[in-house]
């Protein structure tokens, strides 16, 4: 028997925008027979019921009549929609915005707002940070003022970009420019994109991204709480191992940091036996980017530095740098640091200050303010041998006029 031909085009629109290209789709999603679909989308659809009436206007972001449906004499007319407030000018802090409104994009905004997502996460390795920050946010900004104009699936593609931008820029704030408080109010931006978008995993790496900010502040029980919730999202979401790899390294950064290196050692170890069981190799979300084996070996090199155990950090992170992909400058220049900390530590002056201006090196191609981090601290270190040629020398990389400026603009 033909196929019915379908002539409710308003709600064929509709559906096609929301993301659900068949009407199975749309069926599936709102747990109702496909046959039931296809009469809607006919020439007289019948009036669904006020539960129907519901799940429809939600999943397509539509009134009833706006879907091409025409209420019987006596019935009410069914739910309405608030278009919500404009999102904010790009140079203030969006809010995601929850109502949909009655102009519906294309389904094609999705893969659009997407593509310019994931360029923004690969400019983050190159780009200095100050430069792409103000990108990143207007792009969030766009995307808050697109957001109420899709629904179903495209909203929920949308809203997880969005939550993937405030994401990036939450960590340029952290990392990149020194600015927690900042980069607090962006990640719990994100969180809600990420809610919107009912996506488990992305929820949980932003959740451990704030984690950071109490661990730096030295407040270990707030960031052990928000890696608690971390790993509720992450099961909900049944996370591949690399995300379960990071969010112990995670912990044991904040633990290290805390003091308890021997909990951190411990919850690296961990990390490496769920990378080394991974059999079934799930696949990783593109997002997470920012972490690796090798990565992960880079955390504990930090953490036995950390532990003095400095012959077994000499080794670990020997072994990262020379692992470490060409393309990874930024985490280079923490490596390197992280191997003049080790020198300095050992009473080797002249082995940390090569590093130390190895990174420096690193840092004038490419900015990253951990980096800098890691030479000031290792510079603190060398006191005891300041006068020394060596750190002189040194000192004359790390408060020349171009590494000077170049820092406090930043």
């Amino acid at each position: 028997m033909p196929q019915q031909t379908s002539s409710n085009t308003r709600l064929r629109a509709a559906r096609v925008a929301a993301g659900y290209r068949s009407q199975q789709a749309l069926a599936t999603a709102l747990s109702v027979g496909v046959r039931q679909v296809r009469r809607w989308e006919s020439e007289n659809p019948p009036w669904p019921h006020p539960d129907l009436q519901e799940r429809l206007t939600r999943a397509l972001g539509q009134t009833m009549e706006g879907l091409g449906f025409r209420a019987p004499a006596g019935r009410d007319s069914g739910p309405e929609l608030r278009r919500p407030q404009r999102a904010s000018a790009p140079g203030s802090l969006a809010a995601v915005p929850v109502q949909a409104a009655a102009a519906m994009q294309p389904a094609t905004v999705a893969t659009d707002y997407e593509a310019v997502t994931r360029a923004h996460r690969r400019l983050y390795w190159s780009v200095a940070p100050a430069t792409l920050h103000p990108a990143v946010m207007a792009h969030a900004a766009l995307g808050c003022a697109l957001l109420p104009e899709t629904a179903g699936q495209t909203r929920a593609s949308v809203a997880a970009a969005l939550g993937e931008s405030w994401l990036l820029a939450g960590r340029i704030e952290f990392f990149d420019l020194r600015e927690p408080e900042r980069a607090a109010a962006t990640l719990l931006r994100a969180l809600q994109a990420a809610g919107e978008a009912d996506d488990q995993l992305l929820g949980a790496a932003i959740l451990a991204h704030t984690a950071f900010i109490p661990a730096w502040e030295g407040r270990r029980d707030d960031a052990v709480q928000r890696l608690v919730a971390a790993r509720t999202y992450a099961r909900r979401g049944s996370a591949p191992a690399l995300l379960l790899a990071w969010l112990d390294a995670v912990e044991a950064e904040c633990e290290t940091r805390a003091g308890n290196t021997r909990t951190a050692l411990h919850l690296i170890r961990h990390a490496e036996d769920l990378l080394a069981d991974d059999d079934d190799q799930a696949q990783a979300p593109e997002w997470l980017d920012w972490f690796s084996p090798v990565r992960l070996q880079a955390f504990r090199g930090d953490t036995e530095l950390r532990a003095g155990h400095l012959p077994q950090a000499r080794a670990t992170l020997t072994a990262v740098l020379e692992a470490l992909p060409a393309d990874e400058e930024k985490q280079r220049s923490v490596i390197l640091g992280d191997l003049a900390a080790v020198e300095a530590a050992a009473g080797s002056p002249e082995a940390a200050c090569q590093h130390a201006l190895s990174a420096l090196d690193q840092l004038e191609r490419t900015w990253y303010a951990t980096g800098m981090d890691r030479i000031r601290d290792v510079r603190r270190a060398l006191a005891p041998h300041q006068h020394e040629p060596c750190v002189r020398a040194l000192d004359e990389r790390l408060y020349g006029w171009s590494t000077t400026v170049s820092a406090l603009a930043r």
